[in-house]
C-alpha cells in the first residue's frame, strides 16, 4: 500500500542520533554510523524524528511500505515503560491521529497496562465522507469553528488604529539580510498565523520592533531560513527577540528555527516565546 513514511538522506545524515530519541514505536536505530529505518511497519508517517535534526536528513515521502500496525507499535512501546507510553499517547493525539489513539488506548485496557495521565486529543473527531479521519497529519489542518457574538452591532473606534509596522518586507524569505533596520533592533519573529489570530499583535507585539514572519509548517525550505536568520544575527547588532507562534505543535519550529540560528551565528540574545491560542487568547 501506499502510504507516508520517513526518508532518510545518508549524506547529510551525521550519525548523531538526535532523531532515535524522538521515535518511541522502535523505527529508527543507528547503524553503521547512520540513523536508519528499520522497520516500514513501525514508522507512522508522522515526522516527530524531523523536527530534532540538526542536518535535515529526514523528509516525509509518499511510497509503497508495509500498512503501519498500532497494535504491534504498542508492543514494543510499553516494553519501555510510562514515560515511553506517555510520550507515544501525546505524539498520536498532538498529530490528530484519532483512530491511532483509540487502539492505543484499547491496547494498553486489553492487556491491564495503566493508562498513563498524559494530554488527550485536542479536537473531537467527526467522521468524513469514506469512514477516513478528516484530520491531517497535523492539527494544525484539522478544521474547527471558533464561536463568536455576530448578533451585537459592529463597534466603531473613536480612533482608527495606527499601523505599527515599521519596515518592509516581513517574510523571511524576501528580507534583505543587509537592512540597516536591523541595526540595534528588538525583533519580533511571528508564525503567519498569529496576526489573525490575535487582535492585540500590533500594539502588545509589533510595537518598537522589526518583524520577521514565516510558517515552519509550510514553507519548503527551513534550512535556507535557518541560514538566513543566522546571517542577520550575525551581520547586526540585535538588541532582543521575542518570538509568537500558535499552540499547534508544528509552529514550535519557529523555536527552532531562531534558537538554530543563534547556535550558527554563535550569538547569545536575550529571547521570550509566547503562544497564542487557536481561539485567539494567551497560553498561560
Amino acid at each position: 500500500m501506499k502510504r507516508k513514511i520517513i526518508s532518510i538522506e545518508e549524506t547529510k545524515c551525521t550519525g548523531c542520533g538526535q532523531c532515535i530519541p524522538d521515535c518511541p514505536e522502535g523505527a529508527l536505530q543507528l547503524i553503521d554510523g547512520k540513523a536508519r529505518l528499520v522497520s516500514d511497519l513501525f514508522c507512522d508517517g508522522l515526522g516527530a524524528c524531523i523536527g530534532t535534526c540538526p542536518e535535515g536528513a529526514i523528509s516525509v515521502i509518499e511510497r509503497e511500505g508495509v500498512p503501519y500496525d498500532e497494535k504491534i507499535v504498542m508492543a514494543t512501546i510499553v516494553r519501555q515503560g510510562t514515560p515511553v507510553i506517555r510520550a507515544h499517547l501525546e505524539h498520536l493525539a498532538g498529530h490528530g491521529q484519532t483512530e491511532l489513539y483509540n487502539q492505543a488506548i484499547e491496547y494498553l485496557k486489553e492487556n491491564t497496562i495503566a493508562v498513563p495521565d498524559h494530554n488527550g486529543p485536542v479536537c473531537s473527531p467527526q467522521p468524513s465522507q469514506g469512514g477516513h479521519s478528516p484530520f491531517a497529519a497535523c492539527p494544525g489542518s484539522a478544521a474547527r469553528s471558533i464561536p463568536r457574538n455576530t448578533t451585537a452591532p459592529r463597534r466603531q473606534p473613536k480612533e482608527r488604529s495606527e499601523s505599527e509596522l515599521r519596515q518592509w518586507p516581513v517574510q523571511l524569505t524576501l528580507q534583505n539580510t543587509g537592512a540597516q533596520y536591523f541595526d540595534n533592533a528588538d525583533l519580533l519573529i511571528a508564525a503567519d498565523c498569529v496576526p489573525f489570530a490575535y487582535a492585540g499583535f500590533h500594539q502588545e507585539f509589533l510595537r518598537g520592533r522589526i518583524v520577521i514572519i514565516f510558517c515552519p509548517k509550510l514553507d519548503p525550505d527551513i534550512e535556507s531560513y535557518i541560514a538566513k536568520m543566522a546571517e542577520i544575527f550575525s551581520r547586526h547588532t540585535i538588541k532582543s527577540i521575542t518570538i509568537v507562534h500558535m499552540e499547534v505543535p508544528c509552529c514550535n519550529g519557529v523555536r527552532y528555527v531562531v534558537e538554530k540560528a543563534l547556535e550558527r551565528a554563535k550569538k547569545k540574545i536575550p529571547v521570550t516565546d509566547t503562544t497564542v491560542l487557536i481561539n485567539g487568547g494567551l497560553a498561560p
